[in-house]
């Protein structure tokens, strides 16, 4: 699955964040996972004591102790809105801020590990995998949202269902307790119903575009490439419901160590910042050309093979950022997103305990940002 040998495996990385650990990470952090059929050893971080830091209980293991001028170990991964650091790697973005990075390229899954055992400060995952990372005894803080998905997730059913409500008494095949089941749940509810409308068959995700093109199901629910290659193969079949239609179901994050944040609040928050530049940069269309260029780079495709990747990609600014961390019951809140999450993770058993998702996210620093960018504006008017 994470082979970079052809455009397929390439682009099954980088759909694959989109909450793929709910069940395989729990496993792996305790010690197994399971990953398109294989099976890893997770590190083992020894048991300490936990001890209260300013935003909350961290075990020592699991927390880097960076030198003063050390850089910020971050750890990203395949996916639009993570890809798009490089873009601030290549300006030298970092350098212009005064803030020293190191940013180490992972495959998803060893990239929540490397977190977990105290390898990198920080990690690139959604708001979900945070929770799971957390219950296995690494919390993270959210300090900046980098995106949310945008239809990347699909439902696809086949010829002659043309909307959620035909697939009453339908079989519909999905991977149970990963995203892809959260988002059928809330298709179903969308359009009141419920799962009990339907049956659900359980299927993996890489293998949903063969069990639609069998007939074994009425539809699948799957991230792309999968659900791409549904609807290539499977003839008449159709989206009926994506994750267009769910803004913020998924959001991806930059989760910091708790301790880390603590010590180097300020660093964190150019790093933040730098960000911004980088939502601001590919928001320019102007900017287009020279962002496929050094995005389709890093993984390896060209800059047209690119560009449809970051369709399905809600890149978010500083001021998409205030209003999406804001409080809410709606999904425009990325807390109302986590506490949802949360709930869906109980119910399928990923873990027993409440994670409390407010406690890993923290919009203080982008508060901060706003705050002293609009300062700069108004004294820039004034002179």
């Amino acid at each position: 699955m994470f082979e970079k040998h052809s455009l397929a495996n390439t682009q099954v990385m980088q759909f694959s964040r989109v909450f793929s650990a709910f069940s395989t990470l729990s496993f792996a952090l305790a010690g197994v996972f399971a990953s398109a059929g294989c099976k890893s050893e997770a590190p083992k971080a020894k048991t300490e004591p936990a001890v209260e830091t300013a935003t909350g209980t961290l075990n020592p293991a699991n927390a880097p102790k960076p030198a003063a001028e050390a850089p910020l170990v971050i750890a990203y991964s395949d996916w639009p809105g993570w890809v798009a650091w490089d873009i601030a790697l290549h300006k030298h973005w970092f350098d212009t801020a005064g803030v020293k990075v190191d940013f180490k390229w992972f495959e998803y899954v060893p990239s929540m590990e490397a977190f977990s055992a105290g390898k990198v400060d920080a990690c690139s995952m959604t708001n979900g995998d945070q929770l799971v990372t957390g219950a296995s005894g690494a919390p993270s803080v959210a300090i900046v949202i980098n995106d949310y998905s945008n239809g990347n997730d699909m439902v696809v059913a086949r010829q002659g269902i043309d909307q959620v409500e035909q697939l009453k008494g339908k079989k519909v095949g999905v991977e149970v307790g990963f995203v892809s089941h959260l988002l059928l749940l809330n298709a179903l509810k969308a359009h009141k119903m419920s799962a009990k409308d339907i049956t659900i068959v359980n299927v993996p995700t890489d293998q949903t575009p063969q069990a639609l093109k069998t007939g074994s199901v009425d539809a699948i629910v799957a991230w792309q490439p999968n659900s791409g290659q549904a609807l290539k193969e499977v003839a008449g079949s159709k989206a009926v419901y994506t994750s267009k239609n769910a803004p913020g179901i998924i959001y991806d994050v930059l989760a910091v160590n708790p301790k880390s944040l603590a010590e180097r609040r300020a660093d964190w928050e150019k790093v933040a910042d730098v960000w911004f530049q980088v939502a601001d940069f590919l928001a320019d269309k102007k900017n287009e050309k020279e962002a496929l260029e050094i995005m389709s780079r890093r993984v390896s495709l060209t800059p047209d093979q690119y560009a449809p990747l970051l369709s399905g990609t809600f890149l978010l600014n500083a001021e998409a950022n205030v209003k999406h961390f804001q409080a809410g019951t709606t999904l425009e809140s990325v807390g109302f997103s986590s506490q949802m999450v949360d709930t869906f993770n109980l119910e399928n058993s990923v873990y027993k305990v409440s994670q409390k998702p407010e406690a890993y996210l923290d919009s203080s620093l982008v508060a901060a940002i706003v705050k002293r960018h609009q300062a700069g504006a108004a004294a820039a008017v004034a002179k």
